[in-house]
């Protein structure tokens, strides 16, 4: 015996909240596709999405340390599944759509530029005149035409409903441009868990890395209200901090953060009385969320870690490295076309010079991009 499509697009009409998304709704794809015999339409695009070359290549792509700095630190790869492990945590006590919120997880940080936050900075300062460049669309490039696995379309031909949470990702640093996909609604419930899984993840997996790397110590955090009460619950007063207790301390950081959002989420979804997805859309404000005090704690970690680990020395002159790799990348790639790859040459035609060439930087890897700039200014390199 197995489930086919219908049966489990029925347990969805059984079992989610009135306001999620249900997979047997769905808008549908662009182009007109037989949906398989056991799977979910969002299930589908779960699977499509943890096929493709982006996702691969996210293990090499930098979440706050360079790859290359140790195996033991977040890379975008095991950021990505951090926030579908959580998300998917939330999606089921309130009762929203598993396997849409996965896919939006998963896709989340596909358009993200290599070296983080620096390579995404670099990259729209060059693109500035050329149409700009923004993660959040990088990731909708992808999954609509960059990705080539199929020959009937380009892309990987998602759902309305995935490529929208795409598209609406949102978090305290990105701000969504949602033109295309009615942008007077929120975000679907589904993509509303997907951005505050976001945020909470890597507010505590870089308290976590930056605890592991000595650039933060737990007599720095002294003071800080959430650090305060998680030594409290785990009844920690040594001095030093071994990895077990580190452990401890941010998987009870994520186990209160997770509590807090689904009771106070909860709360706010009755005193709405919202009965559908659109009415949920319509609300003028988010249902997802924390309270006023975790909010405020997390404002005050958000700071600490700001000021203390973004701004360290060592991830600055990391950063303004990688600004200065991809600035040079595309100036050379730029001036002289004939240096890229012959598969990168034949789509200047179709895309226009620069957005081939960020397109194609984009998509590398640190460690690429880093041996791409020594294959060009080093002439010590082969190229």
């Amino acid at each position: 015996m197995f489930y086919t499509r219908q049966q489990l697009e029925d347990l969805e009409n059984r079992s989610l909240a009135p306001y999620a998304c249900r997979s047997q709704q769905s808008k549908g794809r662009v182009y007109p596709e037989d949906e398989p015999e056991y799977r979910t339409a969002f299930q589908r695009d779960r699977d499509r999405i943890l096929h493709t070359t982006a996702f691969r290549r996210l293990e090499y792509k930098t979440q706050v340390f360079i790859n290359y700095e140790g195996d033991y630190y977040r890379t975008r790869l095991t950021h990505t599944l951090e926030v579908a492990q959580i998300g998917r945590t939330i999606a089921r006590a309130l009762g929203a759509n598993e396997d849409l919120l996965e896919a939006i997880c998963l896709a989340h940080d596909l358009g993200h530029p290599p070296f983080g936050h620096s390579g995404e900075v670099a990259l729209a300062r060059l693109m500035k005149d050329h149409g700009g460049f923004d993660h959040n669309k990088q990731s909708l490039r992808i999954v609509t035409k960059l990705e080539r696995r199929y020959p009937d379309f380009p892309g990987l031909n998602l759902t309305w409903e995935v490529r929208e949470g795409i598209v609406k990702h949102e978090s305290e640093y990105d701000i969504s441009d949602a033109s295309e996909y009615n942008p007077e609604l929120r975000g679907h419930l589904e993509a509303q868990i997907a951005n505050v899984a976001d945020e909470l993840a890597y507010t505590a997996h870089d308290l976590d890395d930056g605890l592991r790397s000595g650039m933060i110590t737990p007599l720095m955090l002294e003071g800080i209200t959430l650090w305060e009460i998680l030594v409290k619950s785990v009844d920690w007063s040594t001095p030093t901090l071994d990895d077990l207790t580190r452990h401890r301390l941010i998987r009870r950081l994520i186990g209160m953060e997770v509590t807090d959002l689904v009771h106070t989420t909860h709360r706010r979804l009755q005193d709405s009385s919202v009965k559908s997805v659109e009415e949920l859309q319509r609300l003028p404000y988010n249902v997802i969320g924390f309270s006023e005090d975790m909010h405020r704690r997390n404002r005050q970690l958000k700071d600490f870690l700001y000021s203390n680990l973004y701004r360290h020395h060592r991830v600055v002159r990391m950063a303004v490295k990688a600004e200065r790799i991809i600035s040079d990348l595309f100036t050379a790639y730029c001036s002289e076309p004939a240096i890229l790859p012959r598969h990168v040459q034949s789509l200047i035609d179709d895309r226009g010079l620069e957005r081939t060439v960020c397109d194609y930087i984009a998509g590398m890897t640190d460690r690429y991009a880093v041996d791409e700039h020594n294959k060009l200014f080093d002439p010590t390199t082969r190229p």
